[in-house]
């Protein structure tokens, strides 16, 4: 114990305090790809023998567990509590901070959206104070690929798919009355601006929904990388020139990354 105690910067910590800071040292060691003692030990400055000892407790427990030719790995436990915690706090409060940033920074409308089905379904907006009020709202659905926020949904589909909701989005004529024209746009030109997108981890809304309205998005991802929500930053013409959106991008990235390490997803 010695011998780790001048390993450990924490050791001013109470005794129990110092075996608990140990033990989450140990799964997170395994969560880094520790999969051996040796390496467990290594990571977290401690003896062989109090590893064991640790993991062998988060074995017992179903923090860890012991796969042969493997070695350690995370626990059904931890997959248990990863459920709960994540259904324990809503997207819109977990996200609500996050949106809140994002208004006061920029004075412009900020939504939270989900996708269901073909469609985006708007869980959260906060107005803006720039310009005139977009008809957006709270339950309020769109197809996907005719808005900002659901092709952020959408970058990880596959170009077929995009051309499924593509299609789905166009007018035609004695149907999707209650839709505004979108602007000429052919496909082709649609699946370019998707590429371009992805790889950039964003998407734009150049008036596509709603004339003289415009956004940049974002994806929010869960820890298994699964796009799970996306957030726009959206304003009328004026108040969101192409440059705007331009230096928007790194911004609204960065916060829905800080949105998605919230819902476990790594960086």
């Amino acid at each position: 114990m010695q011998e780790d105690a001048a390993k450990n910067p924490k050791d001013a910590a109470p005794t129990g305090t110092q075996t608990l800071l140990r033990g989450l040292g140990v799964v997170q060691a395994v969560a880094s790809g520790a999969r051996d003692l040796k390496e467990i030990a290594r990571l977290i400055g401690t003896t062989r023998s109090t590893t064991h000892r640790l993991a062998s407790c988060l074995v017992d427990e179903r923090y860890l567990r012991v796969v042969p030719q493997v070695g350690y790995l995370l626990g059904p436990k931890l997959i248990e509590l990863g459920f709960q915690a994540r259904e324990e706090l809503p997207l819109v409060t977990l996200a609500g901070p996050y949106l809140d940033e994002l208004s006061a920074l920029t004075g412009d409308t900020i939504h939270l959206a989900i996708r269901e089905d073909d469609d985006v379904l708007y869980l959260h907006k906060n107005p803006g104070r720039n310009g005139p009020e977009m008809r957006s709202r709270v339950g309020h659905r769109m197809p996907l690929a005719r808005t900002g926020i659901g092709k952020a949904l959408m970058l990880d589909d596959s170009p077929g798919e995009w051309q499924r909701l593509y299609r789905l989005s166009v007018p035609v004529a004695g149907k999707n009355l209650l839709w505004p024209q979108l602007p000429e746009q052919s496909w082709e030109q649609f699946q370019q601006r998707m590429l371009e997108y992805v790889a950039g981890g964003y998407a734009f809304d150049l008036e596509d929904n709603e004339p003289s309205i415009r956004c940049v998005a974002a994806p929010v991802r869960d820890a298994s990388r699964r796009i799970v929500a996306g957030i726009s930053i959206a304003s009328t013409v004026p108040y969101m020139p192409l440059e705007k959106m331009a230096e928007l991008i790194p911004l609204i990235k960065q916060v829905a990354a800080r949105l998605s390490a919230e819902l476990g997803a790594k960086a």
